[in-house]
């Protein structure tokens, strides 16, 4: 079998990996979470009434949402309350509405399953309720789509408490039966959690065999079940807890393969291929957008055996390496590979590579410290899902209304922090050199003001509210409203110098809102978009011609404030355009836009940020001065760390951009027998190598100056 090149984590060169098995015929299925309650479909159905009532009302159809940057909060929670009072009157039901304040909301406790009506636009499309049409059950399961009900599906399962005591003892499909939440609970710590990662295969036989041979101990007791239908549905445990083949299994997380008979009819009404689930209608908000599978991550106590046990199973090789210390905030260091099968996929075309689900990447995370998010998670909750990854076209606009129907309804998602600083803020310096890229002759180490003008200037707006004491500007900011401010209190002294530059100060104050997503992406996006990402704290990142927007929910499933809990993150990713000599377009590379070097770093630091921030809250409510000081100063650390860092991922992303065209150029000249291009792009490529373990290198420099600062701080408290 040909090898597949990958990255060697210690050294960071390529080496060769020699696959276990042919890769098993597997593509994107369902995840599957087990939840302490699920309420009746009527109040689920209700609200999905209420909300395509509200769209209906507010918005003309899903491509005017696309025009508005956001849309008018107070206005639209009053139509909102209205839809709520009369539904709630005239269902005779109290509690058929939700809060209705953004100060009401809380992330703990929540209803996952109205958290995706409201905050997605995801609805209810199938149903296993014990009770109705003569189905008997010990547990309540509603399987929630996006408007494809052929991309995510999210199935929830709950125990049914009506059925205790009645002589159900367990549901004839035992991927429902209720000892499934039980044991994943107890190999939890009785936590939440997204217990199943589901696909679709056309080589379920192939796959149990060879769990059988190789991996006996993951096949779980119901292993194999072949339904009335002919589809077979078959489940292993993921993990071991220990040591590969020699440990028992971690009987917690399930992965679980599906195959349909070919043979049988085919039923469209029931999107999901799990056996047992009915389908129920619903009706699709125009604004909401499908949503695709992209990837799955896990935490995990080895990360390189349950590597070995996907290749020997199903084929799947490692495609990217983070490498250790280059995910690191603090102490806290991890390491993560993404493994995945080969996908068959040749396509141009956008919308084809956006719903295709047959490309199955696997990130795959473990803790090299005693402390940090993934240490924490393994130690409160053990080995399992971290998040899910799933894709929709237009993320920005995605996550605007989703921020936006959370504020007017008061259900849906919060999203993780990210500091303004990731995207850029004002700075003396800028106004005094400029901002690279910024307006005709403002470029860097050219004068815009002298240090005294640009001090005068900073303080004012700051103490106008312009700017916050950070730098980070006023996002509602407009070139009127800061001159208007500059122009009548910019102190005497400074007015003749000001009024000379004014324009070009107006220009670096706004252009530094998003001056470093700038510095990536230049003209590639509006100021419109710009401000967008920024408003709504979006990660992103490039490679090569690619581009890859992110963004990671709060916790879900999470009862208590600190606890460890899953989220979801969602992606957009952007595909070159480019064209072949013939003029034809290149294919669309599966996962194009990569994982995001610079955007792992920024998630591992945010949630470390996120953490001290809720520390120095926690400490300032019990008066404990020392945490919170302690707590303030973690913020402190975290916060310059992802700022150094910042321009040195900026370097590593720069040179694999270009690694990366000098490889496609290569193959092409090798392809020809042109010996000369060859030459001299191979030097070149060397350089550019180079130039990445150069960035590599401080990256691992900078990580381990904040390990110590941050090991100072702890030992001071």
């Amino acid at each position: 079998m040909a090898p597949t090149t990958t990255t060697d984590s210690r050294s960071g060169s390529p080496t060769c990996v020699a696959r276990g098995a042919p890769d098993a015929a597997v593509s994107f299925s369902h995840v599957h979470l087990y939840v302490d309650a699920i309420d009746d479909i009527d109040t689920y159905k209700n609200l999905e009434s209420q909300l395509t009532e509200f769209s209906s009302k507010s918005i003309n159809g899903g491509d005017e949402y696309q025009k508005q940057t956001c849309l008018d909060v107070e206005k639209c929670r009053e139509l909102w309350n209205s839809i709520v009072r009369v539904s709630t009157k005239d269902s005779h039901d109290s509690d058929s509405g939700t809060n209705n304040a953004e100060a009401d909301f809380v992330p703990q406790n929540r209803d996952v399953v109205k958290q995706l009506i409201a905050g997605l636009g995801f609805r209810v499309t199938g149903k296993r309720m014990p009770g109705e049409n003569g189905i008997e059950s010990n547990t309540r399961t509603v399987l929630v789509t996006s408007c494809d009900p052929k991309g995510v599906q999210v199935v929830v399962t709950a125990l049914d408490s009506n059925s205790a005591g009645t002589g159900v003892a367990k549901d004839k499909y035992a991927h429902f039966d209720a000892g499934n939440l039980k044991r994943f609970y107890k190999a939890h710590s009785n936590r939440q959690g997204i217990a199943v990662l589901a696909f679709t295969t056309s080589s379920i036989d192939t796959i149990y065999s060879r769990y059988q041979d190789l991996h006996p101990k993951l096949v779980t007791p119901q292993s194999m079940q072949i339904y009335e239908n002919g589809t077979k549905v078959l489940e292993v445990y993921a993990y071991y807890q220990g040591e590969i083949r020699k440990s028992d299994a971690d009987i917690g997380t399930v992965l679980r393969f599906v195959e349909k008979d070919t043979s049988c009819t085919s039923d469209d009404t029931m999107p999901c291929l799990l056996p047992g689930l009915e389908p129920v209608e619903a009706i699709f908000d125009p604004n909401a957008q499908a949503a695709y599978c992209d990837h799955w991550v896990s935490n995990v106590v080895s990360r390189t055996e349950f590597l070995d046990t996907l290749e020997e199973t199903l084929g799947f090789t490692p495609k990217v390496d983070f490498n250790a210390g280059v995910v690191a905030a603090g102490e806290a260091q991890i390491e993560s590979t993404v493994t995945g099968n080969d996908s068959l996929l040749a396509t141009t075309e956008t919308e084809v590579a956006l719903r295709d689900q047959s490309q199955v990447y696997l990130p795959i995370n473990n803790a090299l410290s005693d402390v940090g998010h993934v240490h924490g998670f393994l130690k409160e909750i053990g080995q399992g899902i971290q998040h899910v990854a799933s894709r929709v076209k237009d993320l920005p606009t995605f996550v605007q209304r989703g921020n936006d129907y959370r504020r007017i309804t008061g259900e849906g998602f919060t999203f993780l922090n990210i500091p303004r600083s990731y995207y850029g803020v004002l700075m003396t310096k800028h106004l005094v050199n400029g901002i690279p890229n910024v307006g005709e002759g403002i470029g860097p180490n050219e004068d815009v003001l002298s240090s005294d003008c640009a001090h005068a200037v900073f303080e004012t707006c700051e103490r106008y509210g312009i700017i916050s004491s950070d730098g980070a500007v006023d996002l509602d900011a407009t070139r009127h409203g800061i001159l208007s401010v500059l122009d009548g209190k910019i102190p005497a002294r400074h007015k003749q110098e000001y009024d000379s530059k004014k324009d070009k100060v107006a220009d670096v104050i706004l252009h530094s809102r998003y001056s470093n997503l700038y510095s990536l992406l230049r003209h590639h996006l509006s100021e419109e978009s710009y401000l967008k990402i920024v408003r709504n704290q979006i990660l992103v990142d490039v490679q090569g011609e690619d581009l890859l927007f992110q963004i990671f929910t709060s916790n879900i499933l999470q009862r208590n404030v600190g606890e460890e809990a899953p989220f979801f993150e969602f992606i957009q990713r952007v595909c070159s355009e480019c064209r072949e000599t013939n003029g034809c377009p290149v294919a669309i590379k599966p996962g194009c836009g990569g994982f995001g070097i610079r955007n792992f770093l920024t998630l591992f630091l945010s949630i470390e940020v996120s953490k001290a921030m809720l520390e120095v809250s926690q400490a300032k409510a019990a008066g404990d001065v020392d945490r919170q000081t302690f707590a303030q100063g973690m913020v402190g650390t975290f916060t310059d760390q992802l700022n150094e860092s910042n321009p040195i991922l900026t370097a590593i992303s720069d040179a694999m951009t270009v690694e990366g065209s000098l490889k496609t150029q290569l193959d092409l000249a090798v392809s020809e027998n042109d010996d000369d291009t060859v030459c001299i792009l191979q030097n070149k490529l060397e350089e550019a190598s180079e130039a990445k373990r150069v960035g590599n290198s401080k990256l691992m420099g900078c990580s381990k100056k904040y390990k110590e600062m941050m090991r100072a701080l702890r030992e001071n408290s």
